[in-house]
Formats: structure tokens, sequence, C-alpha cells
């Protein structure tokens, strides 16, 4: 069978430029990146799309084909006669280089160019990097030339950032040589796709939002506890300009002539896992249906779509889909599918009961999967009077998930009973708990003391802010191996900061972290040029 970059290299695609006309963009409308790509001007047309937001159960460690679905059920959506785009996150080089993989799909559901989208693409991650670390630059600038805002180096919290897999950089020492090197100082990195000039870039609105929230960002505290905001070092402006271009959400395509705009590319587990707000709203204004996804399952990037992103963009999803699969269920149920069904249901009641979406629940059929295995499946769902579907994008593209696509459009037209899972006027520690009994089946949280000494510093400035979440993807609790639907757990709040920019808490769970290492044998080690040919790129 042939790799996902051997069928994306072998595809005949059409020219962007016929993709943008299809979907009535003028010339004036867009900028083209070579053959294959384009940076899109604002769409002003009002917002017509039905918003069909793509989770999933809890994954294994090889995830479960989230993206490949989206791309599939875009496509499939087509083949039904419905005007149809996607709107998904850019993949961050960490995973490329090192153990998850890409996020252009697989088999002969992607988007392409493939090699490009998961590479360096239109650079966008490049421009967030150099923004971020330009503000590191003033800051330990501002140190040296003397210090007139009366910063105390110890309270610095700005990271710099890296898109690359890096733990080395975690921990460092800078500045050291001598007087002219710089303020010795702790330092740290983490990767670019938990930083928080992501997380602002994929929430602002326009450059005039960006450039306002960049400037809110909190950097550090004066020796008098007073804190300091970008703005202060005079760095939002430059900061914003080195990030205009990117901002313009990127058009491309599926294997299949699918309209797809890939933007922004906040992690799930440590960020809020979520393409831009400019991305999705093109999307709604551009097609009659927008397919967007949010990395892991419901606790993790649905939440944060629904409870962060929704608030932060005015919109809602008309329909979610839930990705299950039968090796999903079997580690769930060690080894029983049957058993493993439970973390579906869990899921399914986030979404349906939790949040009030209409949703269906999509078995991502892989080829080792059994007749009586799917069957089962269906059982299940019927049972529970779950919404369900069968697909196979993966080996048939667009026509493998057509029964998806139709249920999908008939969810839609349901009336959607939508809600939030908090209260922004409930309190910062309210609002844990909320997530934690409501979305993750918890008895409450526990927090350590640091954590409760730094929420009540910054209460009175995030009263009223969400909250975004950063714990393992693999389990409802904090701790990886509690497989399927965990009961009578507490989730051990380790620490809290406050995002002033991206206008959201962070609250971290056991032992999260925000640079990852590279595995034992990367997926570094397989990738090299061939007569001038990428392979070992999935």
């Amino acid at each position: 069978m042939l790799s996902d970059i051997e069928i994306a290299n072998n595809a005949v695609i059409s020219s962007i430029s016929k993709i943008a006309a299809e979907l009535g963009l003028k010339e004036d409308d867009y900028e083209l990146y070579g053959k294959y790509k384009a940076k899109i001007s604002e769409i002003k047309t009002p917002r017509k799309g039905k918003l069909i937001l793509v989770t999933a159960m809890t994954p294994t460690k090889q995830g479960d084909g989230k993206t490949t679905i989206s791309i599939g059920l875009a496509d499939g959506l087509r083949k039904i006669g419905k005007k149809s785009i996607l709107a998904l996150r850019e993949p961050s080089l960490g995973p490329v280089f090192g153990m998850k993989g890409g996020a252009t799909g697989g088999g002969y559901s992607q988007v392409v160019p493939m090699e490009d989208i998961n590479l360096h693409f239109t650079g966008d991650f490049h421009a967030i990097t150099s923004a971020n670390n330009l503000l590191c630059a003033m800051i330990d600038n501002h140190l040296q030339q003397g210090n007139t805002l009366n910063i105390d180096p110890r309270t610095i919290t700005f990271k710099r950032c890296l898109d690359m897999n890096d733990r080395a950089l975690r921990n460092i020492v800078i500045g050291m040589g001598g007087r002219a090197d710089g303020i010795v100082r702790e330092d740290h990195f983490c990767i670019t796709v938990a930083s928080e000039v992501m997380a602002v870039f994929c929430l602002a609105t326009t450059l005039e939002d960006l450039e306002e929230r960049l400037g809110d960002i909190t950097v550090a505290k004066t020796f008098d506890k007073r804190e300091v905001k970008a703005r202060e070092l005079k760095a939002s402006g430059s900061m914003t300009v080195l990030l205009k271009n990117a901002f313009r959400p990127n058009l491309v395509q599926t294997l299949e002539g699918t309209p797809a705009i890939i933007h922004g590319g906040p992690f799930a587990n440590i960020a809020h896992g979520c393409n831009s707000v400019a991305a999705t709203d093109a999307a709604l204004r551009l097609a009659d249906y927008a397919v967007t996804e949010a990395g892991f399952g419901s606790d993790l990037g649905a939440e944060k779509f629904l409870d962060i992103k929704c608030r932060a963009a005015g919109i809602v999803p008309d329909c979610a889909v839930l990705v299950a699969t039968i090796k999903a269920m079997k580690l769930h149920g060690s080894g029983d599918m049957k058993a493993g069904f439970a973390n579906v249901k869990k899921h399914y009641s986030n979404l349906h009961d939790k949040f009030g979406l209409n949703v269906v629940v999509d078995l991502n059929k892989f080829g080792n999967d059994t007749a009586e295995e799917v069957a089962l499946f269906r059982q299940l769902c019927q049972e529970n009077d779950m919404p369900c579907a069968v697909s196979t994008g993966f080996v048939d593209g667009g026509k493998g998930c057509v029964e998806l696509a139709e249920m999908v459009a008939a969810e839609a037209e349901k009336e959607n009973k939508f809600q939030y899972l908090y209260d922004l006027t409930d309190s910062i520690e309210e609002k844990i708990n909320k997530i934690a009994r409501r979305c993750y089946g918890a008895d409450g949280a526990v927090f350590s003391a640091s954590a409760a000494k730094k929420l009540a510093e910054i209460a009175p400035e995030c009263a009223n802010y969400p909250v975004c979440v950063a714990k393992t993807q693999y389990s409802f609790s904090d701790n990886p191996k509690l497989l399927n639907v965990p009961e009578k757990f507490n989730i051990n709040v380790r620490d809290i900061e406050l995002k002033s920019g991206s206008r959201f808490v962070v609250v971290y769970l056991g032992d999260i972290i925000t640079m990852p290492g590279l595995p034992k044998v990367p997926n570094a080690e397989t990738i090299k040029l061939v007569n001038g040919e990428t392979v070992g790129l999935f």
C-alpha cells in the first residue's frame, strides 16, 4: 500500500486559484504562495454556514484519525451536494519529527500539498516564534539597559519558545559571560504551540484586536509587586508587524478538491487546541458547511473550543462528530470492546447532555476491524440512543464518509440546545470544579499550596476569564494510567497561570509539561531526501 506522502505526491490537484474561484473569491481577495497555497484576506460577507465540530473519545497513543475523518466528512458532504469547507489547525514540527506525526490526515483523506503543510507551510509558526522571542529579547534588553520599569528578574513568567521537541530547553540559564552579555537569570522554553502568542494569535478577531491582546500580555512583576505588560516595553506594535501576514488564513485543498483553511495550531493538552477564530469565521462565510476539529477528546479540545473559542468568536456548533475506534474501545475495556464503549458514552454525554449539542458517533473503521465488531458498535449505539455512522475515509476518501455526511447534515438541521459548562461570573475555583465534575466525572479539584496562592493573587484580574486546563489526553483524570471512565477521583491542580493576552487562566494538572521531548526513536530518524524527493514523512 502507498504511504501517505506517496498518495499525496501522486495526486493530480487543482491550482489554488481555481479553488478560490469556486469559493467566489476574486484575485484581490487572496495572495498566492506558489501554485497550491494562498493567503486570503478578510471575508466581509455574512456568516452563512453550519458549523460542524469533530472531536473524539479518549485516544490511543497513535491517535484515532480525527483529522482524517474531518477531511473525509468535508469531502463526503460535497458528494451529497453540499458546499463544504474545512477549517483545521496547522501541524507543529514537534510531532512531525517526534512521535505522533503530522496533521494533514491520512490515506485518501488528506489535505495537500501535504509535505509543505507538515513542514514550513507559509511560515506562520516561524512568525509566531519570532514575535514571541522578540518580546523575550526586549525584556532582557530592558534589564540590561537600566531597568527603568523596576522589573524583578525572578518574577519573569513570559517564556521563550521553539517549534520543536527539545527537553534540554525546559530549564536554562541565560546571560552567561561578561557584563555585555545580559543579566544572568533562570529562563525557560515552551513549544511554540503552547506559547501565549499562539493562543493570542488564534483568538484575536482583527489585527487591532491582535495588537491589543499582545500588549495585554503579562511578562513579569516589579520589585513592588506591580504587574508589567508587554505594551510597557513598547513591544506589541513590532510583534504585530511580524504577525501581519501570518494572521491571514491559509487556503489549500483536499485530495478531492474540497477547500481547506488551515491556520494556527495550539496543542489541546497544553493549550486550547483549536484553529484560529479568523479561519473559522472565514469558513462560515464561504460555505454552507464548515467542518472544524478540536484536539483530542471532549474533555480537552472540545471543552476548550466550546467554553473558550465559541465565546471569543460568537459561534455555536450545529452538530458535533464523536470519532471512535475499535482499538481505543478495546484499550479502555482491557480487551473488551463492550466494556470500553463506556468511554464513548461518557464523551457523548459531555457533548449531548452537558453542552446540549446534536451529536453523531462515527466509527473510524480500520482494515483489521471485523464485521462482528462493527455490528457490535452499531448495536451499542442503538441501545444507547446515539446516532452513529461507520466511515472508511482513509481507504475510500469522501466516498467512505457519505453515511456520516448524510447523518451530520440531518442532525445539523435539528434544534440546538447549546449551553456552556460554566458561567463567566463563576469564580475561577468554581469553573475548575465544574469542569472537573461535569466533564471529567471527578469528585472535585484539589489545589496545591502554590496553586492556591497564585489563584488568590490573580483572582481580581481574571474574575471573568474562562479556564484552559492543561492535562493528559489519555484519561479523563490527570493520571494517564486511569483508563475508560474513572470513578471516585480528584484532579490535582499543580499550578495556575494568568494569560492576560489570551484572556484565560491556564490550570496545570499532574505532570503536564509545555516543552515535550523526543521519543527514543523519533520520526526524524526516518525522514530524508532520495533523488530530491522527501521520503519517510508518513
